[in-house]
């Protein structure tokens, strides 16, 4: 891994937090260089980004002091999504809906365009990421 990759990944996870980046722009510029998925750890409050040739940069970053639920909601994690989308809320928000919702992290796959958010039991809800826009 390349110091040029580490400053991507660490701007990117602090321009989530700090609302300088949108979910599409970190994804776009993870994309750009080399980042195949990565997961987002509630319980650890970390992130590991994946590069396909198995190297690996883990990034820490404090998530709101929260307790996540026992029950996992696949339909409130979908409402945190869709808000997030319409730029509703903040990305520390987000964080605490989709606990609250029961989920206790994600990965997102940026090469299979899709996040898989998952519960303390191995539940699982699949968003897929919106077509790109036409142009005209």
């Amino acid at each position: 891994m390349i110091t040029e990759q580490t400053q991507v990944i660490q701007e990117c996870a602090q321009g989530a937090w700090t609302g300088k980046f949108t979910f599409p722009e970190i994804v776009g510029r993870l994309a750009e260089i080399g980042v195949e998925r990565y997961h987002a750890d509630y319980s650890r409050q970390e992130t590991t980004y994946y590069f396909p040739n198995g190297e690996s940069l883990v990034v820490t970053i404090p998530h709101p002091t929260h307790e996540t639920a026992a029950e996992f909601s696949p339909s409130a994690v979908e409402a945190a999504v869709r808000q997030s989308q319409r730029n509703e809320h903040t990305y520390p928000d987000f964080i605490r809906k989709t606990m609250t919702a029961g989920c206790v992290g994600y990965f997102v796959q940026i090469t299979g365009r899709r996040v898989l958010y998952f519960g303390r039991n191995g539940e699982c809800h699949v968003e897929h990421f919106p077509p790109a826009p036409v142009d005209s």
